[in-house]
């Protein structure tokens, strides 16, 4: 039986956002290219993940703004139709998913491979359809999947996961949530505020890979809407009305489960010592995160798949820097990273920028503003969260910072660019910031970094209001 062969200087696992970038900067290198994929059916964040769920949480902001209004003067009850909410998150996730596979549609013929693969050699691929693959290099951008843990399995019927939630006809009445990542905490929110009851669990201590202190703030915020159970693994069990979950200190029934426990890479079925790559104990490849590549291999890894940065954005600059030198494979190129940066929808929204200094370390100081006192937040009705800045002691240079706050999402992006364009607090704060905004309660924060580090207090400058002004300033 004769067996297809396929060759190409550049093949490429996997579809997502990671493998379509560096599917197309190896092109615009001039390299011959295979895209290898199972499904092409869209991009995780298309599909099943920023999306779609940034679908729901709008819709739950939605009903939300109705239930509080009364704060504000104004009456109202929502009225949540289970079913539409769910038709406008799958019919836009839809469109979104739609024009990544018309992206894909577009590319040369013979670029795409429906297929599964596997390593036989570090250039050499077997795919699951019967043919061969020879590159000269290969990227690996598999991405990952949800794990269903072996205590689950007896009610894997009512498990719901990132990949299924997004396809219920209806809301449920109850969900169970195991998993307090940025993931199961937005979806845990966006339920309860569209009427459904939820509870979360999580083995760990902190929420959404917060540090302490902001964990702590998110904490307080969200546990007055939903409970959340830290340092708890829960034990399921078949129940007539769905599945019973049980702890030390309770006991409660749902519907419906969601798994938002993590998403381990998809490598398993690649056969990577094939490819003689070092694995890590996780049975990851080591790469160089610079350049994307495999040890000395002529493999790269891109995206969820080397579980590193699981971000969109993040994913989006690995398959660049793997497609570029995956196409000029040996003569490779170090890419400066961005500076790292995530964040977690939940309202208030929660973000970890750049890098958190320990505990007592004597290197640098914490400049923090309490968001239950700031002017703009108060006239929101939003008057919770907490935002901690860190600098070097020496200069008063930004390295890190962590937050809870409303509008933290803009928050977060401001103090990412200040932090890559190693922006010093005084220097922060001879930007300009207008009042009354959220961004003012910045200030506190950076003021507090130069007097510890022994610089001027800026509002003893003429063109700032004085503390205590009611304006909001400290």
């Amino acid at each position: 039986m004769n067996v297809q062969s396929h060759r190409a200087d550049v093949a490429v696992l996997g579809a997502g956002t990671a493998g379509l970038a560096a599917l197309r900067h190896a092109r615009r290198e001039g390299a011959s290219t295979l895209l290898i994929d199972p499904e092409f059916a869209g991009t995780t964040c298309a599909t099943v993940g920023c999306m779609p769920s940034k679908l729901l949480i709008a819709a739950a902001e939605a009903a939300e703004s109705v239930r509080h209004a009364a704060e504000f003067g104004i009456h109202a009850d929502p009225r949540v139709n289970g079913r539409e909410v769910m038709q406008r998150v799958r019919r836009l996730r839809d469109d979104f998913a739609q024009g990544v596979r018309d992206d894909i549609a577009e590319l040369p013929e013979g670029t795409c491979i429906r297929a599964s693969a596997r390593f036989e050699a570090p250039g050499v691929l077997a795919l699951d359809n019967g043919a061969r693959v020879e590159a000269r290099s290969v990227v690996i951008a598999t991405g990952a999947a949800s794990a269903l843990p072996a205590p689950y399995e007896a009610v894997k019927e009512h498990i719901l996961t990132n990949a299924t939630i997004f396809e219920l006809d209806d809301l449920p009445e109850t969900l169970g949530v195991i998993g307090a990542g940025p993931l199961g905490l937005e979806l845990a929110q966006a339920m309860h505020r569209l009427g459904v009851r939820v509870e979360v669990f999580d083995a760990g201590e902190q929420l959404a890979a917060l540090p302490e202190e902001t964990s702590k703030a998110l904490f307080e915020t969200l546990t007055q809407s939903f409970p959340i159970h830290l340092n708890c693994k829960p034990d399921p069990a078949p129940h007539p009305d769905g599945v019973a979950l049980g702890w030390e200190d309770g006991e409660a029934r749902f519907d419906k489960i969601l798994m938002a426990a993590g998403r381990p890479p998809n490598l398993k079925a690649l056969a990577l010592e094939n490819a003689g790559l070092e694995l890590d104990d996780h049975g990851t490849p080591h790469f160089d995160p610079t350049t994307m590549q495999c040890g000395d291999a002529p493999v790269f890894i891109a995206g969820d798949a080397n579980h590193d940065r699981p971000l969109l954005h993040e994913a989006s600059q690995e398959g660049t820097i793997a497609g570029r030198n995956a196409a000029a494979f040996p003569d490779l190129r170090s890419t400066a990273r961005k500076v790292a940066f995530s964040i977690a929808f939940t309202r208030p929204a929660a973000a970890v920028i750049g890098t958190i200094p320990e505990q007592g370390d004597s290197e640098h100081v914490t400049g923090e503003v309490d968001f239950s006192d700031q002017g703009r937040a108060v006239v929101m009705g939003q008057a919770h969260g907490l935002a901690r800045i860190h600098a070097r002691v020496g200069d008063g240079k930004l390295v890190g910072a962590s937050l809870c706050a409303p509008e933290g999402e803009h928050l977060a992006h401001l103090l990412a660019w200040l932090i890559q364009g190693g922006t010093t607090a005084s220097e922060a704060l001879d930007l300009p910031f207008y009042h009354p905004t959220l961004e003012e309660g910045l200030k506190t924060a950076l003021q507090d970094i130069c007097a510890k580090c022994g610089q001027q207090r800026p509002w003893q400058r003429d063109d700032d209001p004085l503390p205590g002004s009611g304006c909001g300033i400290q």
